[in-house]
């Protein structure tokens, strides 16, 4: 079309433009949050490796004495409050992206003050850690050499909760860079901190447990100094409040459905690895779905990236009222996660036979893991797509709605899938992971169902709402700060 001896594009084309333009905009706005989450979780799961690999040069016993107390640890007391702390994803997020950046702290510290209450009965847990362990059958002797393991780890779960509320009110905001730059001095700190303490100390393999515990301390105070001293938090940090201690019974109607979300889903890999115990074989069958379980725990730190970008970039567009570009961003992540898992998936198909070798010398192991590399590639690919919806499902505060989910699919389908594969059609541990693609599957289709029939308007209207039950009787913080007592 011409006009005045100029050329002047259609309506289409520069709606086509647009779009495009809307959409490489989301996809590096994803990309940008995604990556450092990505590294902060692979390098917060590296305290915990890091510290298994020191114990493992004292011996065998040591080793499968802290392994057993980490997994212990992370079924009752990190997978719980991490839950917990997700809540935050949505509080948060929706509050910056209505620009009530005031609510974000005191969120956060409602957040810390409900977790640090929480660790108190979870320590409880931990102190009786021996105790439990007896009564699931676990030998006598590595059942009190871990409690003992445990019982040093105790005052880490109260920096763990800080900290992952600290991680969700930086990643609200999306400013995951310097969480990415605190966890990798921690880590750095955390392998010279295991040299002395478990190889040159009289602590032996307990020395990895207060590592842990100083670890996590730190990790969690350099966070929170970068908050307090940073400009870039100067709007969202501005002291404690009493107003935190306020709405507690509605902050913990999101948090516990938040919780459950996860927890249901970890139980149910460490059911998996318990059930294959009463296999024929055990000793193969339970070594290698723990190396299956550590396997795709490494893979999901990917996903779990792409999830976190997918709960912020969904929170912060319908606290702002642009249901349209939330949508969007919803369509730019499962795009991605499809991608990301394609890859994932070929690269463990390529390694398959020699993935085994990283953990075993014995033929049949090996052998073993490379057949099953093939079904865990399957299983990323699908797990992927559920860890983004998930996180939408999140981001728009639908937790209940996805513990119900979760529940369903591993519980109602997925476990009893496994076991019938595992035990009647005798597929061993190759049915009891079968078993969890298949939850996997019904998880995807119901949050998919969820994701399509959602209205984004109404989304947007329950954000508004729920930002403005929660700031009704707390002003922004940038324009009144009488509430606050800093320090």
């Amino acid at each position: 079309m011409r006009e005045g001896g100029g050329d002047v594009l259609s309506w289409p084309l520069l709606k086509d433009q647009e779009k495009k333009s809307s959409v490489k905009e989301e996809v590096k706005k994803q990309l940008w949050l995604s990556g450092p989450l990505m590294g902060v979780s692979l390098l917060q799961y590296c305290l915990q490796v890091i510290s298994v690999m020191f114990v493992g040069h004292l011996g065998s016993l040591p080793l499968s004495t802290a392994s057993l107390a980490t997994s212990f640890a992370s079924v009752t007391g990190f997978s719980f409050l991490m839950g917990t702390a997700s809540a935050l994803d949505t509080l948060c997020g929706q509050s910056y992206g209505a620009k009530k950046y005031g609510m974000l702290g005191i969120q956060m510290q409602r957040a810390m003050f409900v977790l640090t209450l929480l660790s108190v009965p979870l320590s409880i847990i931990w102190y009786n850690t021996e105790h439990f362990l007896v009564f699931f059958g676990q030998d006598k002797s590595i059942a009190s050499l871990a409690g003992s393991y445990a019982t040093f780890m105790i005052p880490s779960i109260f920096a763990y909760g800080l900290l992952q509320c600290l991680n969700r009110f930086l990643q609200a905001q999306n400013n995951v860079f310097p969480v990415v730059l605190c966890s990798g001095i921690t880590t750095c700190l955390h392998v010279l901190l295991c040299w002395v303490l478990v190889l040159n100390s009289s602590l032996g393999f307990k020395g990895a447990a207060v590592a842990n515990s100083i670890s996590y301390w730190l990790n969690a105070l350099l966070l929170f100094s970068y908050v307090k001293l940073s400009p870039s938090c100067s709007l969202t940090w501005t002291g404690f409040s009493k107003e935190a201690l306020q709405d507690i019974i509605p902050f913990t109607r999101l948090a516990i459905p938040s919780a459950l979300m996860v927890c249901l889903e970890m139980w149910s890999y460490e059911l998996v690895v318990l059930l294959s115990g009463l296999l024929p074989n055990p000793v193969i069958e339970t070594s290698v779905l723990s190396i299956c379980v550590n396997t795709s725990g490494i893979v999901w730190m990917i996903p779990f990236g792409l999830s976190g970008a997918a709960s912020t970039r969904v929170s912060n567009e319908l606290g702002a009222g642009n249901p349209r570009v939330a949508k969007l961003a919803v369509h730019v992540v499962i795009c991605l996660a499809i991608v990301e898992s394609i890859v994932i998936g070929l690269i463990l198909i390529v390694v398959r036979n020699l993935w085994g070798m990283a953990y075993s010398s014995e033929p049949e192991v090996v052998n073993y893991i490379a057949s099953m590399m093939p079904i865990l590639a399957l299983g990323n690919f699908i797990d992927s797509i559920q860890c983004v919806l998930s996180g939408v499902a999140r981001g728009c505060g639908l937790q209940k709605i996805g513990a119900l989910v979760n529940l369903g699919s591993y519980y109602l389908f997925g476990l009893p899938s496994g076991l019938l594969l595992g035990f009647h059609f005798h597929f061993r541990g190759r049915g009891l992971w079968l078993g969890i693609i298949c939850a996997m599957v019904v998880q995807v289709i119901c949050l998919s169902l969820v994701t399509i029939f959602t209205n984004w308007d109404e989304e947007a209207e329950k954000a508004s709402k729920r930002i403005q039950s929660s700031s009704s009787d707390v002003k922004d913080a940038s324009t009144d700060n009488d509430s606050t007592v800093v320090f």
